[in-house]
């Protein structure tokens, strides 16, 4: 471990909420050839996406494959985005499977310095909400770092859940990676009618969250999670400032340009959502490796049509393909 956690005040760390402002950087995991965890390539990605422009990192999530990793190349990768991060930008750490492994994690990623947890789905069950309620307030409970809670897949909430969690000391927001935005609106009005005084963050978090942009926007859901920040930063910021700004004609432009075809592209493949992105990553010139199994690489072909993809959304950044 390269740094000691930071001083814990009255069971959470101040002002992360305010600090979550900007793009979310959620890099990929680096593997050597041999399939073993190459740090030195993740310090370059983390590095060079702090540099590129990114509010917080997000590491060892979903698209740093949280799943693959042992606690123990967990706890290396958290240290060294936070050695990196040297305080620029919050570091928060994924955590997940069932309760007592999730606590293990969160425990990891506070001696690793992190600033954060997102709660990853437990493992396989389907749990009713006084379960999944339980599950998250023991693992808010077992560190000082505030937690973002991930509803998707198994972990779902309905409005009053999310009351409760709002109101757990520790639980400082909800990332949405389902997409029912008729459930979100409801979750959004009920916590704040009966929790007006707890400041409750919400995240986009679908895949390529950028596509469901604006009309999370509607809802007042501005902080999102930016996959193609990973590989192609220059596109991800663009399209974020002309979304802050409301320049209706970039955002079209793009979202026709590039982050539609990119969706597309991304539905080809079972766990494009991760292998794609660490494809553009190497495409971009950074040899970080390939996917940990279950995962597999995308086909040859679909990653030379992220490559034209890129080029295009490049190209209509810098104003040529307008």
């Amino acid at each position: 471990m390269t740094s000691e956690p930071p001083p814990a005040t009255a069971g959470r760390y101040p002002h992360l909420a305010d600090r979550l402002d900007g793009l979310l950087f959620f890099p990929v995991t680096a593997y050597a050839p041999d399939g073993a965890l190459d740090l030195a390539a993740f310090r370059t990605h983390v590095r060079a996406g702090i540099d590129a422009g990114a509010a917080a990192v997000f590491a060892c999530c979903g698209t740093g494959e949280f799943h693959a990793l042992t606690p123990e190349e967990f706890a290396d990768c958290v240290a060294a985005a936070v050695d990196e991060a040297a305080g620029r930008v919050p570091v928060v750490a994924g955590a997940g499977y069932g309760t007592a492994l999730a606590v293990q994690f969160a425990r990891l990623a506070h001696e690793a310095g992190a600033d954060g947890l997102l709660a990853m789905p437990p493992y396989l069950v389907v749990a009713g909400q006084d379960g999944l309620l339980r599950h998250y307030a023991e693992l808010a409970a077992a560190t000082p770092l505030p937690v973002i809670v991930y509803q998707r897949d198994n972990a779902v909430f309905e409005p009053a859940t999310v009351v409760a969690l709002a109101k757990t000391p520790g639980i400082i927001g909800l990332k949405d990676g389902l997409g029912d935005l008729d459930l979100l609106q409801r979750i959004i009005s009920t916590v704040r009618s009966e929790a007006p005084d707890e400041e409750f963050l919400y995240f986009n978090g679908l895949p390529t969250a950028e596509l469901t942009g604006p009309a999370y926007r509607g809802l007042g859901v501005r902080l999102y999670s930016s996959a193609v920040f990973a590989f192609a930063p220059e596109i991800a910021l663009a399209f974020h400032q002309a979304l802050d700004t409301g320049d209706e004609a970039t955002v079209a432009r793009l979202m026709d340009g590039f982050y539609r075809p990119l969706v597309e592209l991304r539905k080809r493949g079972h766990g494009y959502a991760v292998s794609l992105v660490k494809a553009g990553v190497r495409l971009r010139g950074l040899d970080v490796g390939e996917v940990r199994p279950p995962l597999s690489e995308p086909a040859p072909a679909h990653v030379k049509e992220l490559a034209e993809l890129i080029e295009h959304g490049l190209a209509l950044v810098r104003g040529a393909g307008a």
